[in-house]
């Protein structure tokens, strides 16, 4: 089975950047991403990566966060820029697997707090 080991979240003001980090055991060849819940609310998407580099974004994190993946080191980042109070949450990284019709594997999380 694959360990999902997420680092990188904190306490931040308003505007300010965070980088999260992602190191997964075993194969790198699926699709991974961030998803994040916030008290009271659904989990959502925030950003997936393919093997291939095709990234896809939540509609509220455009043009404010990037992710990418280092298929040799099998780690997943999220760089997290103009935060917003807003995105406060719970991140958690994501290693797909409903091609192979098989559960996802989900890190712990780690907490991301923007003050304002």
């Amino acid at each position: 089975q694959v360990q999902l080991a997420e680092s990188g979240g904190g306490l931040v003001q308003a505007g300010g950047s965070l980088r999260l980090s992602c190191a997964a055991s075993g194969s790198s060849i699926n699709p991974m991403g961030w998803y994040r819940q916030a008290p009271g609310k659904q989990r959502e998407l925030v950003a997936t990566i393919t093997s291939g580099g095709t990234t896809t974004y939540g509609d509220a994190v455009k043009g404010r966060f990037t992710i990418s993946r280092d298929n040799a080191k099998n780690t997943v980042h999220l760089q997290m820029n103009s935060l917003k109070p807003e995105d406060t949450a719970v991140y958690y990284c994501n290693m797909n697997r409903q091609r192979w019709g098989l559960p996802d594997y989900w890190g712990q999380g780690t907490q991301v707090t923007v003050s304002s």
